[in-house]
């Protein structure tokens, strides 16, 4: 394996920081883009919306590769920030597109899961192309946005011959994710069972989970397998598959508290019940092959949170 010349976007959030560390070990020379201010090695801050801070990042640098995960992240954030949604999911990819058509780096296009909306069947890739979009009824604006960016992705390819790869992430947890109200499920129950502060589960709701290195490992392998056109689901295995309140219970374990302070109510509106993903192109293509369990995920990222938020 050669050592490549890679930057992320989104370098500093969730994933960003795992992946970041992920293709260090593999020997590649990274550059993470985020908008924090601080002066830590082969970091430069900039904001996707603005066009001249991305485009600064180019005259300084050659990239083999760019791992585009900037993004505004969540249903709920994209419903209450929709501005802040719309200028960096779509205007800050349309943006990392000008460069790259430019440039002529290889992309990987972080999009999401939520693209395949209430769709009831197995979510394979091409659910996306063979598929009504009154079958794949995107009920937000935050998956709207993402397949926004993944047609603009499609578009440039075919117009200006860029080479892009889509991912569409599943429930990526773990380490480094901090809690926000906005956040996916696993960071607030875990945040909310450290506080002794109520929260609310849904039932009715099955979802699979994937820790994040597992992801990360994943997705780094791209670089080695780079096929121009595809597009990956990246989850945890099928058998893994848990009823919400059994994370929640997971968690509530993990961090060694009883549900005194849980509620428990029906299904969730405009959110999916049941997704079914299939990952076996990814499997075939990038070995995708998690092997962190939802039990021994859960009390990994609970031992981060227990230390990042100091409680005990």
């Amino acid at each position: 394996m050669s050592s490549k010349r890679i930057l992320v976007t989104g370098g500093s959030g969730f994933i960003g920081t795992n992946l970041v560390a992920e293709l260090e070990s593999r020997g590649h020379e990274v550059i993470a883009a985020d908008l924090l201010n601080t002066d830590r090695e082969h970091y430069i801050r900039a904001d996707v919306r603005n066009f001249r801070q991305l485009e600064r990042i180019f005259e300084n640098n050659t990239f083999d590769y760019v791992y585009h995960l900037a993004a505004e992240y969540g249903r709920w954030n994209g419903e209450d920030y929709y501005e802040n949604l719309w200028e960096t999911n779509c205007i800050g990819t349309k943006h990392m597109i000008r460069l790259q058509e430019k440039r002529k780096f290889r992309m990987i296009f972080y999009s999401s899961a939520e693209v395949y909306g209430d769709y009831e069947g197995r979510m394979t890739e091409d659910v996306m192309t063979h598929n009504p979009i009154s079958d794949t009824y995107q009920m937000n604006d935050y998956a709207i946005t993402k397949w926004a960016g993944e047609l603009m992705c499609l578009n440039s390819a075919k117009m200006a011959g860029t080479e892009t790869v889509r991912v569409r992430p599943v429930n990526c947890y773990g380490p480094h994710e901090h809690y926000s109200p906005y956040r996916g499920f696993i960071p607030k129950f875990i945040w909310h069972a450290l506080h002794d502060t109520p929260y609310t589960v849904f039932k009715g709701h099955k979802r699979i989970i994937d820790f994040v290195e597992d992801s990360c490992r994943t997705w780094a392998n791209i670089v080695d397998n780079f096929m121009p056109g595809e597009v990956y689901n990246v989850a945890g295995k099928p058998e893994w598959e848990r009823d919400i309140k059994q994370y929640s219970d997971l968690i509530l374990k993990a961090v060694g508290k009883d549900d005194s302070f849980v509620s428990y109510e029906k299904a969730e509106p405009f959110t999916t019940k049941i997704k079914t993903i299939d990952c076996s192109k990814a499997e075939r293509d990038l070995n995708h092959n998690p092997k962190i369990t939802p039990e021994e995920g859960i009390k990994r990222t609970v031992e981060w949170m227990r230390w990042y938020y100091q409680t005990h």
